[in-house]
């Protein structure tokens, strides 16, 4: 099947821009945004705000990736749930996405599930790079009936700073620990349902939030995703200085997803009347070798690309997106450091509210692995 259009405005300036400002992006500042989060999900407009009707989850950590006949590679895992309700139908989605320190998708695959009755309806996009650019395979199950599944590639000359949807997430927390950006930021992107378009990024400045019965100071992000049919999609997003959410919204949904854990704004050194600090945040990060599987609904394609391990191998029982992730009311476990564990010091801007910690431990890159 033939590749849909691409968006007017993915031309090759907009490429070259975007391909500039990636190589900008230090490793550092990724580590900085690995982390996981939960926010609740609210009707808009429904009292009171503080009853959760499902959860929204997100985790980027390092982790191992590798295909047949390749060397592993680390790179970043990101993974998202939600939970909740969409025009009153009970819905699901996932995304998991293995993305390199450079923010190029190697491997992501999105899921949507709404519990339409009798006939529960479930739409998959896998997408892998290869040698030769990039293969998208779409699933749409209807209750009981077969799959439908059909696939298309883009060559690599179309996929040059292209960001898919787990290195837009990554790119929104560099972006907010900034507190900055150009009046125009452009990427070429894929979106959900593997069409090429083009996805900006817009600061809407400082503004005064509530988290849960507290209030703080949030840098507002607007992110549009503009495809070449069909209108334009837009959230807003809400971050505090440590880069953490503290409320995501899609312009024209009913659902509303917001933190309402008031203990991270003492994490990020932040009181809930006071401005924020310049340099908020103290934690620790750890990463962990430990292999990660990854399953999901395959069938026949003209394309030339064999699976990847992390796909042909992984057991059946393990679910549509491999092992289950944790659940969405608490953070990501932390698994054991089997490579390196960085520990940040605290500055005196959070030392009152936060331990002081101290570096012990080195992390390198070499050869493309850690070591």
């Amino acid at each position: 099947m033939e590749p849909p259009p691409e968006s007017p405005r993915d031309t090759p300036s907009v490429a070259d821009a975007a391909a500039e400002f990636l190589s900008l992006i230090g490793l550092k500042e990724l580590e900085w945004c690995l982390f996981a989060e939960t926010l609740a999900v609210v009707a808009v407009g429904a009292p009171p705000r503080d009853k959760a009707e499902g959860q929204w989850w997100m985790a980027a950590q390092w982790a191992p990736y590798q295909r047949e006949g390749e060397p592993v590679q680390s790179c970043i895992l990101v993974q998202t749930r939600f939970r909740g309700k969409r025009d009153g139908v009970p819905a699901s989605s996932s995304l998991k996405a293995y993305v390199t320190w450079q923010l190029e998708t190697l491997e992501q695959e999105e899921q949507e599930r709404l519990e339409l009755r009798p006939h529960p309806t479930e739409k998959t996009t896998h997408i892998v790079s290869h040698q030769h650019g990039m293969t998208v395979t779409k699933t749409l199950q209807e209750g009981e009936a077969e799959p439908q599944c059909h696939s298309f590639s883009y060559s690599r000359a179309k996929l040059r700073a292209r960001l898919l949807e787990g290195a837009s997430l990554l790119l929104l927390r560099v972006l907010a620990r900034r507190q900055t950006m150009p009046p125009d930021l452009v990427f070429p992107a894929i979106n959900s349902e593997g069409d090429l378009c083009t996805c900006s990024y817009s600061a809407l400045g400082i503004q005064r939030q509530a988290v849960g019965s507290a209030e703080t100071e949030v840098f507002v992000i607007e992110r549009a995703v503009h495809a070449s049919t069909g209108a334009t999609a837009v959230w807003h997003s809400s971050f505090l200085p440590s880069g953490r959410l503290a409320q995501l919204m899609q312009i024209g949904s009913p659902v509303l997803m917001l933190l309402q854990d008031e203990s991270i704004l003492s994490k990020s050194g932040l009181s809930p009347s006071s401005p924020s600090p310049k340099n908020p945040w103290t934690g620790r990060r750890t990463w962990s070798s430990t292999p990660i599987s990854w399953t999901g609904r395959h069938c026949s394609s003209s394309s030339h690309m064999t699976p990847s391990p992390l796909l042909r191998n992984s057991s059946p029982t393990s679910g549509p997106l491999g092992p289950p992730l944790p659940p969405l009311g608490l953070p990501a476990p932390s698994p054991a450091p089997q490579l390196a564990t960085l520990q940040l010091t605290a500055n005196k801007a959070a030392s009152t509210a936060c331990p002081v910690l101290f570096a012990l431990g080195k992390l390198r890159l070499r050869e493309g692995r850690w070591s």
